[in-house]
């Protein structure tokens, strides 16, 4: 896993405040758990090891310990700020026995090869522009039969972003390395991944980014100011706007994915 180790962290303490403001305490992307439990439906983690790759603040990771059960869900990321937020949410919720997170440097994952069962992502390698490196890597830590499943913020197409996705980009300030699901699947597949899937999820979004658009601009205002300060809400109001011009034309195509480490016999 590639990314720029000087840089500082993009997910601070008012990026967190914000974005919890919209999407609730320890999440820092859209959907809530009912979206989580849509990208693992169909999966039985009962008893098994999970990583969450790109945990953040922790939400997602103490909801899969909560709700499905794993023996133990690793949640890692390279920010510390999220993962100190993490890891007192761990504390408050009981569940240090259940969950640890791990925070590391950018680059090759932290871990043993055949460590996991599950390893799990929500809208976070999106900040990974290695896609081949990355998927390398979870394709080791994994052990045979393993699986990945996960949520990412894809382009829906090959080639140079529009002028709208180049604003866009530009407005959220973020380290984005978006691709494709052609190029997401390749690097799956070569990675050794099979029974690659990729299911676009453009259309739930884009209704829903446009009823978070129309709360931060109304309801949920009071509280974002509070929270963050105005200047940073009126950023955020103009991302909101790119970003719906992208979603409108189907350019920016949030993603499920899937894919399965064969087992020692296949």
């Amino acid at each position: 896993m590639v990314a720029d180790e000087t840089r500082e962290a993009e997910y601070d303490e008012p990026a967190i405040r914000f974005l919890e403001v919209i999407w609730g305490e320890g999440y820092l992307s859209p959907g809530g758990p009912e979206e989580v439990d849509r990208v693992l439906a169909g999966l039985d983690l009962a008893g098994k090891r999970g990583l969450d790759v790109g945990c953040g603040a922790g939400g997602i990771t103490l909801h899969i310990a909560r709700i499905h059960r794993p023996a133990h869900i690793t949640g890692f990321d390279v920010e510390l700020p999220v993962i100190e937020r993490a890891r007192r949410a761990a504390t408050a919720a009981g569940l240090e026995s259940k969950v640890s997170f791990v925070q590391g440097r950018p680059g090759p994952l932290p871990f043993p090869d055949n460590s996991f069962d599950l390893v799990f992502s929500k809208d976070a390698l999106v900040h990974v522009p290695d896609k081949e490196a990355l998927f390398a890597e979870i394709f080791r830590v994994l052990e045979p039969s393993g699986v990945f499943a996960a949520s990412d913020w894809l382009i829906g197409h090959d080639g140079e972003p529009s002028k709208d996705m180049r604003d866009y980009i530009e407005a959220e300030g973020l380290s984005f390395g978006m691709a494709s699901a052609r190029r997401y699947l390749s690097a799956m597949r070569r990675a050794g991944f099979v029974d690659a899937t990729a299911e676009s999820r453009n259309g739930w979004y884009r209704e829903v980014a446009r009823g978070e658009l129309e709360r931060l601009k109304g309801p949920l205002k009071a509280a974002a100011v509070a929270a963050v300060g105005k200047a940073y809400v009126e950023k955020n109001i103009r991302t909101w706007t790119a970003m719906q011009k992208v979603l409108d034309s189907g350019e920016h195509c949030p993603t499920h994915l899937r894919g399965y480490k064969p087992g020692p016999q296949e």
